[in-house]
């Protein structure tokens, strides 16, 4: 039986349509992936779901009896009571049995005859019948497990939620979302905060979990493992594909081919229906043209075009072997030690991962690397006349009178290169010929990131450094970036827990280990 159904659904705003005369079920046990362009409406999906919004025509139905829980990326706690706190009124069923049962405990010694003992003996007896239904006992094992796989520590699971930072709270409200045990849930970007070991379990709670879901994500690993159907929202509509992400992709290719033999037969039949008004001389130059057209397209593998723009772009970059010594570098703050001797060097072409749990030093080693902070010990060393590009210094200082296509093009390589291959990398990076005119602070937040990237990207710097830049982007931005990265004659050093990222850029790891230190290995 569905729980959620969407009927003949038409989305607009204003002119602008989302998406058109959508069908869509979601039954008990289901675990559906949206994926698209940013803008093709994954979204307003949820709002319509919610009840956030109405759409032009057609209807949304929620199966009333359904509980629905609902994560987005920008979910946050507010308030002066912990992330503990907070799970715990969850519970609060449970934490009333606990209190009664307490009080029984103490009446029992204090019953002035039978009648009394046996009244209270029977309550008692309901008390743990009901609390064994509602796996009352195992709430506080419970809580502990969300909070100290989504990375809580004894200080901040217990401190203020308005203490904490954005990032925080956002996985606070993750927590409370897992555990008021909802039939359904709606997830958008789940993964952005969470390191490697929380993404693990997040998946693993999804396998055990018994409702429905509906994930929007750019984490193609985590919807591998989590999804059984993806829905692609393209050309206002939803096309189905059963199976995971890598399923996706097979079939994805498949239906694009047959879409090309769709087209060349309906070409071949105009070209028949030219044929039968024009004389035989024409019909058989036609045919005869048509045939060398489709012979030569079967010949030629054409390189993809990204490929070929960013080679070309990247030719005459030249950069010396070693770029940068980090010497036994070591960090603390208020008096706790973040890491200590750590040492490596960056050489040309190495695509260096830096990876470890939340809160081990990653992103403190970036600043280190980068001039933000000096180390307490040891110290970081580049070659003469190296530099670098630093993808979160570029969004920060993003100038938000300048447009997208002179931000891009007046800075490094886009000096140089012609106008119009920057502006089609910038196509590529999902920007339209009228987003090219923006003024940069009218962007989302998303559109930003896409700009900080391009900027990176054809920087020009011998090195790239780049802390978690997949939560920023969509799927297509993300491939695009990793084609440019793949080709980059310099350096990438990157923070990431995107394990599809790491697998297809990187070529060592620089692991961070509470327990054990930091360590270096290839990839």
């Amino acid at each position: 039986m569905s729980v959620i159904r969407l009927e003949n659904v038409t989305k607009k705003y204003g002119d602008a349509l989302i998406f058109r005369e959508i069908y869509f079920r979601l039954s008990q046990g289901e675990r559906i992936a949206l994926i698209g362009r940013n803008g093709a409406g994954k979204s307003t999906v949820f709002k319509l779901i919610l009840g956030q919004e109405e759409p032009t025509s057609g209807k949304v139905e929620v199966d009333p009896g359904a509980r629905i829980g609902y994560f987005s990326q920008f979910s946050e706690l507010h308030g002066r009571l912990s992330a503990q706190q907070e799970l715990e009124l969850c519970f609060e069923e449970a934490a009333r049995i606990e209190r009664e049962l307490q009080e029984i405990a103490e009446r029992l010694g204090e019953a002035a005859d039978d009648g009394e003992m046996e009244t209270l003996l029977a309550r008692q007896a309901e008390l743990f019948e009901r609390m064994e239904h509602i796996d009352g006992w195992n709430v506080p094992v419970e809580i502990d497990t969300v909070l100290t796989k989504l990375g809580f520590g004894e200080r901040s699971r217990h401190q203020p939620v308005d203490e904490l930072s954005g990032g925080w709270r956002n996985r606070a409200a993750l927590a409370k979302m897992l555990v008021q045990r909802p039939d359904v849930v709606l997830l958008d970007e789940p993964t952005n905060y969470l390191d490697i070991e929380g993404i693990a379990w997040l998946e693993q709670w999804l396998h055990r979990f018994g409702g429905a879901m509906i994930l929007i994500s750019h984490d193609r690993e985590f919807i591998d493992k989590a999804a059984t159907q993806i829905v692609e929202i393209e050309n206002y509509h939803f096309h189905p594909y059963e199976g995971n992400y890598t399923d996706y992709i097979r079939k994805k290719k498949l239906r694009r081919k047959e879409l090309v033999r769709q087209f060349e037969w309906e070409e071949e039949l105009l070209l028949m229906e030219a044929e039968g008004i024009e004389d035989r001389a024409s019909r058989k130059s036609a045919k005869d043209r048509l045939s060398r057209k489709l012979a030569d397209s079967k010949k030629r593998v054409e390189p993809h075009p990204v490929n070929v723009l960013i080679t070309d772009i990247y030719e005459r970059l030249r950069f010396p072997d070693k770029l940068c010594e980090v010497k036994a570098i070591g960090q603390r703050y208020e008096g706790r030690e973040i890491f200590k001797g750590v040492s490596f060097d960056i050489q040309k072409e190495d695509r260096l991962v830096i990876a470890g749990p939340n809160g081990s030093g990653k992103s403190t080693l970036i600043k280190a690397l980068t001039g933000e902070e000096k180390p307490a010990t040891g110290e970081v060393v580049w070659e003469r006349g190296v530099e670098f590009a630093y993808f979160n210094r570029m969004w920060a200082e993003l100038d938000p009178k300048d447009t997208v296509s002179h931000a891009v093009n007046t800075y490094g390589l886009g000096l140089d290169a012609p106008r119009k291959k920057v502006n089609k990398f910038l196509s590529m990076l999902q920007f339209s010929e009228a987003d090219l005119s923006k003024p940069t602070g009218s962007l989302s937040g998303g559109q930003k990131a896409r700009v900080a990237l391009a900027k990176c990207l054809l920087s020009g710097a011998a090195v790239v450094i780049l802390d978690e830049p997949t939560n920023h982007l969509d799927l297509t931005s993300i491939q695009v970036m990793e084609q440019a990265l793949i080709h980059f004659p310099g350096a990438v050093v990157t923070v990431s827990h995107d394990r599809f990222f790491i697998d297809k850029i990187g070529t060592k790891m620089l692991a961070f280990d509470p327990e054990t230190g930091v360590s270096e290995r290839s990839l």
